[in-house]
């Protein structure tokens, strides 16, 4: 059975960040799945992520199905002929159904266990061209991903996460003649948003990785993740501290960036009078950059993936440092604001927030808590009145800006704000 290489990518605008690898992993499951179905075998399978692309290439997929042979059992046999020995109306209907005419009927032998003594057709069924079937599994594979909402772009009736721009089917040197998504399949991809134009040519599989790198796309996206982990971290040391790096954010950034540049800057140190957390999580979520540490403490510094490569990279730095600037901004008006009153005085606004529908306010779970903890802390040898004082206190940051804003910091706003 002879093999060849199989690529497919899907173009599109900018996929959801968050979502890119998983995306990218059912796509890759429902096709080798799949092909598993139509029983055609393959070698490796390997899986392409960027922004603007989902892509899969497997090695030595085989060019056509094996042929199969068949066994189709009927109506029990000594009902199928009458006493001239012709063909009843079961006997003829059975042969009918099978395609087949009543010449080809046979009685199986009582090897067939429980099918003996009935009539059987044994045929071969040809095993189909690849080509034939991998546009109906590309199309059964984007039908079962993982999307909760669905959009429609234009005129057309297809529904995808995004709009599709491009088709890419190749089985060795030859385009797919398939149809998927609305889209005619070619052998051309397009390159970095930026740094590239027009249309790529890609003749066979193994190219892609090489024509996309010369139009600045960086495919795959364990090789981007690793290489803006390894920027990110070289950055951070020539600040004089070590970046920190979650995963999630490092995820993120990869799903966001075909081209990844880290890139360091810098905010006004007046703002490290805000509680860390707040700058960091004002960093991360709303401007994806990595924060830097030393000595356990909060340097006024980011790193920043930028997406191009830029001749004057001072210039993308100085844009970045202007837009994080009103972030951290906004935390330091909370944090202020905020210690404009003792952290004690928000309890009666608990009264106000709906814990649970028929269980009171949040004031009220402060209360349960309050006697439910003395009476342990009296059994243990606690102190009651610092567990009471304790428990009217734990529940009170939730009112105030910073947790308004920041939700992540319940708890530790309330724990600076007591401080």
């Amino acid at each position: 059975m002879s093999t060849k290489d199989f690529l497919v990518e899907l173009g599109t605008e900018e996929l959801p960040p968050k979502a890119l690898k998983t995306l990218s992993d059912a796509f890759t499951s429902g096709i080798t799945q799949g092909l598993k179905d139509a029983n055609l075998n393959f070698g490796e399978v390997v899986a392409f992520a960027a922004p603007r692309r989902l892509a899969v290439r497997i090695a030595g997929l085989e060019t056509q199905q094996a042929d199969q042979e068949e066994t189709l059992y009927g109506p029990p046999a000594k009902i199928a002929f009458d006493a001239d020995g012709k063909p009843t109306k079961a006997a003829e209907g059975f042969a009918s159904r099978a395609g087949a005419s009543a010449a080809d009927l046979q009685t199986a032998p009582e090897s067939h266990g429980k099918n003996a003594g009935k009539l059987m057709i044994q045929r071969t069924i040809k095993g189909k061209q690849t080509t034939e079937l991998l546009g109906d599994i590309v199309q059964t594979s984007l039908d079962k991903l993982p999307i909760p909402k669905r959009m429609r772009w234009g005129a057309s009736r297809v529904e995808f996460v995004r709009p599709v721009q491009w088709l890419l089917m190749l089985l060795g040197d030859d385009v797919v003649d398939a149809e998927v998504l609305g889209l005619k399949a070619g052998n051309t991809t397009r390159g970095h948003r930026f740094h590239s134009t027009g249309e790529i040519t890609i003749a066979s599989p193994g190219e892609y990785e090489t024509k996309l790198r010369e139009a600045y796309v960086m495919a795959d996206f364990a090789e981007r993740s690793a290489l803006i982990k390894e920027q990110v971290a070289a950055e951070g040391v020539k600040l004089g501290g070590e970046a920190v790096i979650d995963d999630d954010l490092l995820d993120e950034v990869t799903a966001l960036n075909e081209w990844p540049v880290a890139l360091a800057g810098s905010f006004d140190e007046d703002f490290l009078r805000v509680p860390p957390e707040a700058l960091v999580s004002s960093m991360k979520e709303h401007q994806k950059y990595f924060h830097v540490m030393k000595d356990g403490k909060l340097l006024p510094n980011f790193i920043t993936v930028s997406n191009i490569e830029s001749k004057d990279p001072a210039q993308v730095i100085s844009g970045n440092e202007k837009v994080i600037r009103p972030r951290l901004a906004d935390a330091a008006f909370f944090w202020d604001t905020d210690r404009k009153q003792k952290l004690e005085s928000r309890f009666a606004k608990l009264e106000n927030v709906v814990w649970v529908n028929k269980l009171g306010s949040v004031a009220d779970k402060a209360r349960r808590i309050g006697a439910l903890a003395s009476r342990i802390a009296g059994e243990t040898g606690g102190d009651k009145a610092l567990v009471e004082r304790a428990a009217q206190l734990c529940k009170n940051d939730l009112v105030s800006n910073m947790v308004f804003e920041f939700t992540d910091l319940q708890g530790l706003a309330g724990k600076y704000y007591a401080e």
